[in-house]
């Protein structure tokens, strides 16, 4: 079937499907119908590695009865085998009680330089600019140059049970350059991204040459790095450094169903007490223009709102979809989020940041006698139970006397998040975004990061020298 029969079809029918889907009980129903379009392209070695462009539409039907998730979903959603579905679901066949049309929210991705009608020439230049200017600056040491650019456009309908509708079309843009270097038998890596909930225009404000050179000058700077000493160091991290660590050391431990599950070092407990210093406001904000955990509606049809999590160092909240939400007694707070329409909701991040301070960030590396200064986080990993972390560091450096040195490498920062939040002393006044793709329970969603330069007065660093 045509996309717009499809929908047609749902927004007629509809609550036909969700009267069978309760037709043996349950508290709610709903149809999320998702179409998207993708596009991937990849340069390596100076030439076109790979191009994938592909369309991708479906349905799924969920049931939430006794606060067990059935659900079901095709890819051929005609009436007759969405009726059938909803059938197999339920158990059984019959009608059940549903509201129809009372709530109605729609939102679109409004871009300048639209994803979906750029032609292919223009996006192998956006590479191919990218991978020149890599090439230029990498000159002998130079390797390997990778460059990636994907969008999507996703378009989603959510219809349920409560009388509610909801509609969104997203555009995102992604894009990255990963550079190696080589010098006296050692590899170095240096990568930088770009993207968000926007059109092609993102390159009008950062060029593709300008990604390239980050990443390129981050390789270079670990060609004179010095082995990372090992110990406990007061650690202040840039706002350039991204929100890997808010992220995954924090933010994972504030989603409701882990709270649930008993796996959340931040439990139902602490809610009102302070778990952070008091100069640490963490926030989740889907609202935010551009951003690429940002939509209007979330994959539940709520809409997307600002939450203050973390206020002054107190917890005051947790993030939440609709089935956490139902489980405690309140509304969702829009973080119901899916992969796509064969996966169930779950709660998800969005935006997720620290907030800004009033420090000045060159007073805190001033104020700083002895430490390391974190420019750009790696990969890691976090135990939301206990809040323990290991993130490794792309790029870092020495901070001596208050002046940042030379550059370190082989260096991973060990922590605990609760206790690194608890030991911030100073928040700077500006902020970086970094964007990223989460997983979680096996689906990954878009995300954004962020924090302002903040001074953690000790954690412990993995290096090689002693």
């Amino acid at each position: 079937m045509h996309p717009n029969e499809v929908k047609e079809l749902l927004l007629s029918k509809g609550g036909y499907i969700l009267s069978t889907l309760l037709s043996q009980g349950g508290e709610y129903a709903e149809i999320f119908y998702e179409r998207s379009r993708t596009t991937r392209i990849s340069l390596e070695g100076g030439k076109i590695d790979k191009v994938s462009h592909g369309y991708d539409m479906g349905v799924g039907l969920r049931l939430i009865k006794d606060f067990k998730v059935y659900y079901g979903y095709t890819n051929e959603p005609t009436f007759k085998n969405l009726l059938e579905l909803a059938k197999l679901i339920a158990k059984g066949e019959g009608q059940g009680p549903v509201k129809w049309g009372l709530i109605k929210r729609e939102g679109t991705t409004d871009v300048k330089i639209d994803p979906d009608t750029y032609p292919l020439k223009g996006r192998i230049e956006i590479l191919k600019r990218a991978d020149q200017r890599a090439r230029e600056l990498g000159k002998e040491l130079l390797k390997q140059v990778q460059v990636v650019l994907m969008d999507k456009t996703r378009e989603i309908l959510v219809i349920n049970s409560l009388g509610e509708i909801g509609e969104d079309t997203q555009k995102r843009v992604v894009f990255f350059v990963e550079t190696v270097l080589g010098k006296n038998g050692e590899l170095f890596r240096g990568y930088e991204s770009l993207g968000g909930l926007i059109g092609f225009e993102i390159f009008e404000k950062t060029p593709p040459e300008r990604v390239a050179e980050i990443a390129t000058q981050r390789a270079f700077t670990l060609t004179k790095a010095k082995p990372a000493p090992a110990g406990k160091f007061t650690v202040v991290m840039a706002s350039q450094a991204g929100g890997t660590m808010i992220h995954e050391a924090v933010g994972h431990g504030l989603e409701a169903d882990l709270v649930q599950k008993g796996v959340s070092v931040y439990d139902k407990s602490k809610l009102g007490k302070k778990v952070a210093s008091e100069l640490v406001t963490v926030i989740d904000d889907a609202t935010l223009p551009h951003h690429n955990g940002s939509f209007s509606v979330d994959d539940e049809g709520v809409p997307a709102q600002r939450k203050v999590l973390i206020e002054n160092g107190i917890l005051v909240g947790y993030m939440y979809d609709r089935l956490s939400a139902m489980k405690d007694g309140v509304e969702s707070t829009g973080n119901g989020r899916r992969q796509s329409y064969r996966h169930v909701p779950i709660v998800r991040m969005t935006n997720t940041f620290i907030a800004p301070g009033k420090d000045n960030p060159e007073d805190i590396i001033a104020d700083t006698k002895k430490g390391i200064y974190v420019v750009k986080m790696g990969g890691g990993e976090v135990n939301t139970t206990t809040g323990d972390f290991v993130f490794e560091i792309m790029e870092g450096y020495l901070i001596e006397n208050g002046k940042i040195t030379y550059p370190i490498k082989g260096a991973t920062l060990i922590g605990n998040g609760p206790k690194a939040l608890a030991d911030i002393d100073a928040v700077g006044n500006d902020i970086g975004w970094s964007i990223g793709t989460c997983g979680k329970d096996g689906q990954g969603v878009p995300v954004t990061d962020a924090q302002p330069t903040v001074r953690i007065k000790e954690l412990t660093l993995g290096g090689t020298e002693v």
